[in-house]
């Protein structure tokens, strides 16, 4: 079931998806990197993997199928053992006397298909699919918390010692809580709630002691649930589960206390940063999920597209300077520079960072952990790296005047530094900067780029299409430039020669259907400010970041809740998640 590359290649021509300019380029980056057409196209971003799967589905001959809010008969989904579906991305999803249909995204893996055919004594029927149809079929391998492992966590909680936390004010002893939190029961639901967690897709778990429970919450999609309500005597066990994995003091209950730790998830590397903090009703402890796996992010799967994208595309091809990625903690700014680092990963250049935390893991790269507690602060450890003939550096965040400096003068010798700073604006990055006492003159000569950032959750296939009316069209133009929209919508041809905004569709979720159905993941939007001469003149004056605002606007930049609209019209998001998200 092999496509030849010249096949694939007059397929790919002759369904107008990609320019024939484009594919010559792909091709040939493709023979210096030892990857195949589509690879090539796919990481450029020329296609989505999507749509390579239906061009291979159709090329090979193979039926292709959508699994989206189809609803997989359990019995049919779980003739293939869960592991089995998540590691090989393979389901079944319709059964005949004879044969087993099957949707995977690689139908080239025989060892899946032979697996299952020894397994159920069927005729296999490969079916190609997309990746948000395999994402819906697995996640039907899961029910709810509750419903999954209520009962196996009600039977543990039976099991668990009862300990009053009314030593808030002492120190607990260290050997008793050691104890209680190898308690094989302790073991278990600690053990429940980190697999759900990552089943979910949460960045965040929350055990939060209250009066008269143990509350454990995760945050899916930028947005907390709660998930389970323990009883109130087992927060003591739960706690100190936690702290064990994550190397912390046992007997410290007065103190806050970070900490990490790793597991591995079905394949899959998955780090936790924790942070607990001592409450009136007890500790709560926050465990933040980082997937080490950055791999298959592009600019434009994060939704940078037109004007911007090409602005981070000229940035990234200068050697020296900075790009500045702004915006509040959660806010996918650290993402976005991975991202950018794996476009600049070349073999001929050495790139180094230093971050608190490694959110991910990047080969080729030199990461740099900072530990404050043993004088590896962002300032020292960038004095060093300095000294380490490095051609690009990442700084996981500026926080003070003195990495601010060093960060300034790393981009005056020679490098190429991307950093982070928490800022609300891309202009609002400048003042910060001149807070931080750098000179005004420094900033015009080292900044060519700065990117403010939001994540907004993304519609899912429960979706329709609306009309906004003129009153709402006029409330809207107090906020936006319409106008400045419309245009970008055209060039980027998402609508054709449409003038009338009343007849514009926007999306919102079904009626009926629940908020955590209508959205399905998260996407950026962004405004992306270019330090044009104009712009340093502004600067050199002691501007303030409006008038660097307006003046970035006027020279074309589209502002976050711009980029948010123009979403919208594509059907990614509603109108009501960018004003809740730019409202925060």
């Amino acid at each position: 079931m092999h496509i030849e590359e010249k096949q694939l290649k007059e397929f790919i021509i002759d369904s107008g998806l990609v320019s024939r300019a484009d594919i010559e380029l792909a091709e040939k980056e493709g023979l210096e990197k030892g990857e195949n057409l589509g690879k090539a196209l796919v990481s450029k971003g020329r296609l989505s993997e999507d749509d390579l799967r239906r061009i291979q589905a159709y090329t090979l001959g193979i039926p292709f199928v959508d699994l989206r809010g189809e609803k997989l008969p359990f019995e049919i989904l779980s003739l293939i053992p869960e592991p089995i579906a998540r590691n090989h991305n393979i389901v079944a999803f319709k059964k005949t006397e004879t044969a087993l249909e099957v949707a995977m995204l690689n139908t080239e893996d025989l060892t899946a298909i032979d697996f299952i055919k020894k397994k159920v004594g069927l005729k296999i029927l490969p079916r190609l699919t997309d990746g948000e149809s395999m994402k819906n079929a697995l996640l039907q391998y899961q029910k709810s918390l509750k419903a999954e492992f209520g009962d196996l966590i009600a039977k543990d909680i039976v099991s668990l010692k009862a300990v009053p936390d009314d030593n808030l004010d002492g120190r607990a002893n260290e050997e008793e809580m050691k104890k209680l939190a190898e308690d094989i029961p302790v073991i278990r639901v600690v053990d429940t709630l980190i697999k759900h967690a990552i089943i979910q897709n949460a960045s965040d778990i929350h055990i939060e002691p209250e009066e008269n429970g143990l509350l454990v919450r995760y945050r899916i999609d930028g947005i907390l649930h709660d998930a389970m309500v323990l009883p109130k005597n087992v927060t003591v066990s739960i706690v100190a589960r936690v702290k064990v994995l994550a190397n912390l003091k046992l007997d410290e209950k007065r103190l806050p206390q970070d900490g990490r730790f790793k597991i591995d998830s079905s394949g899959e590397k998955v780090s936790f940063r924790v942070s607990t903090l001592p409450t009136y009703y007890g500790e709560k402890v926050v465990m933040r999920l980082l997937r080490e796996n950055v791999s298959g992010f592009t600019l434009e799967s994060l939704g940078f597209h037109g004007t911007g994208l090409e602005r981070i595309h000229k940035a990234v091809k200068f050697t020296t300077g900075m790009i500045l990625a702004t915006g509040p903690t959660g806010s996918g700014k650290t993402t976005t520079l991975y991202t950018i680092l794996d476009i600049l990963n070349t073999p001929d250049v050495n790139i180094s960072t230093i971050e608190d935390p490694i959110e991910y893991q990047m080969k080729r790269i030199n990461q740099t952990q900072v530990r404050p507690e043993i004088g590896l602060s962002f300032a020292n450890g960038l004095r060093t790296l300095v000294r380490q003939d490095p051609d690009i550096i990442m700084v996981g965040e500026i926080r003070d005047n003195e990495t601010a400096s060093l960060s300034i003068n790393a981009a005056l010798t020679g490098h190429l530094v991307v950093a982070t700073l928490h800022t609300n604006s891309a202009a609002g990055a400048i003042p910060r900067m001149i807070d931080m006492k750098v000179e005004p003159f420094l900033i015009v000569s080292t900044v060519n780029l700065i990117i403010a950032q939001r994540l907004v959750r993304k519609l899912s296939d429960q979706k329709e299409k609306y009309f906004l009316s003129k009153s709402e069209l006029q409330t809207l133009d107090k906020s936006v430039n319409l106008n400045k929209i419309l245009a970008a919508l055209k060039e980027e041809k998402i609508i054709s020669n449409i003038d009338d905004w009343e007849k514009i569709p926007f999306w919102r979720i079904k009626k009926n259907v629940a908020p955590e159905e209508g959205y399905s993941g998260r996407i950026g939007i962004h405004e992306i400010l270019k330090v044009t001469p104009t712009i340093k003149e502004i600067i050199l004056k002691s501007g303030t970041s409006d008038a660097i605002q307006k003046q970035a606007e006027d020279e074309g930049m589209m502002t976050m809740l711009e980029d948010g609209i123009f979403k919208c019209v594509q059907g990614i998001t509603t109108i009501e998640e960018v004003l809740r998200v730019i409202a925060e």
